[in-house]
């Protein structure tokens, strides 16, 4: 049977008609020169520390004003969120410790897979504090000054009559260094290396102080511990004889206000995804730009210890230092719409 020409315009004006209403929320969702993340997803991989979460906040307001939508975040340890963003099953992080982590990074392909990127939060420190009672008490200034034993006792909480030092997380990387340190400098007879849950193992530490003994605790800035225990004025830095670190590049920076703490200077970085970042040169551009000082990343971490810290809480933070620093944001946001 044939279709007479009337019916065959109609049917063909209906299709049209279904075709371009099926393509509006496509067109709807096209990238623009304000929001060239339009129609995108984008899943970030944090470490599962709650100290660390303002700056992802941060660097995930912007990536929602460039248009993307961002996932949920990931949360994993250190070495598993490397993997994790080798083989794309995430597409960013702002939490790689530039030295620190460099192993981790190397190991899954480092530059082959991934781009490393940005000064997120530049000069981190790492070392060893004492309280400061004790120190001058003891003339105590070198690490490894804790090869004595009876200097070691005095740091000894369980009775075994070594130095208890309140150490790092299995996986945070910080506990390879601590280890490698021990035998470096001959301490492993003297001092035992504490680890598992740092934060509860640091509440323990703070409320000894406050009840007037000694403290022995590795500690890096930036988060909340040095605005309790303020170095200079409650604890003190120890220094190491000689920089010894693992994996032997011992000519990095370790020196901090003229003691050698032992860890090299760092630099929080930012690492996507080698894919993602060809494709999304808008993303890889903004997050290569972020940057919160060690001074305010260090604030909003005692704001967290003083309560406020709730992962409303900390979205909360982060949308304030956004409004604090929008001149700045906003430029970081027009060079990325700006990417070729």
């Amino acid at each position: 049977m044939f279709l007479d020409a009337g019916n065959l315009i109609q049917k063909v004006a209906r299709a049209l008609t279904v075709a371009a209403v099926t393509l509006l929320p496509l067109h709807a969702l096209a990238a623009t020169p304000d929001k060239p993340g339009q129609g995108k997803s984008v899943t970030p991989i944090f470490p599962p520390i709650a100290e660390e979460r303002f700056r992802g906040e941060v660097a995930m307001a912007g990536l929602r004003e460039l248009g993307y939508t961002v996932k949920d975040p990931k949360e994993t340890e250190y070495p598993t969120m490397m993997v994790a963003l080798s083989q794309g099953d995430a597409d960013f992080t702002v939490h790689l410790w530039d030295k620190l982590h460099d192993k981790f990074y190397q190991k899954v392909g480092g530059d082959d897979t991934l781009v490393k990127t940005g000064d997120v939060i530049p000069g981190v420190v790492q070392g060893y504090l004492i309280d400061k009672k004790t120190a001058d008490k003891h003339g105590i200034r070198f690490l490894t000054d804790l090869k004595d034993p009876k200097i070691a006792k005095i740091f000894d909480f369980n009775g075994d009559g070594k130095a208890d030092l309140t150490g790092c997380n299995p996986g945070w990387g910080c506990e390879l260094a601590i280890d490698h340190h021990l035998k470096a400098y001959g301490l492993e007879r003297t001092v035992s290396h504490n680890r598992g849950s740092y934060f509860a193992l640091m509440a323990d530490t703070i409320t000894r102080y406050k009840q007037g003994q000694p403290i022995l605790y590795f500690t890096w800035a930036p988060q909340w511990i040095s605005g309790v225990l303020v170095p200079g004025k409650d604890v003190v830095w120890l220094e190491v004889p000689h920089t010894d670190l693992p994996g032997g590049d011992n000519k990095v920076n370790t020196m901090v206000d003229g003691k050698n703490l032992g860890f090299a200077v760092d630099t929080v970085k930012a690492v996507i995804n080698k894919d993602f970042a060809k494709k999304n040169p808008a993303a890889r551009e903004f997050l290569g730009r972020v940057q919160i000082s060690a001074a305010d990343e260090s604030a909003q971490n005692l704001r967290m210890q003083n309560g406020e810290k709730s992962a409303d809480d900390i979205r909360r933070h982060a949308a304030d230092w956004v409004k604090q620093h929008r001149g700045q944001f906003d430029d970081w946001l027009s060079q990325a719409r700006a990417a070729k």
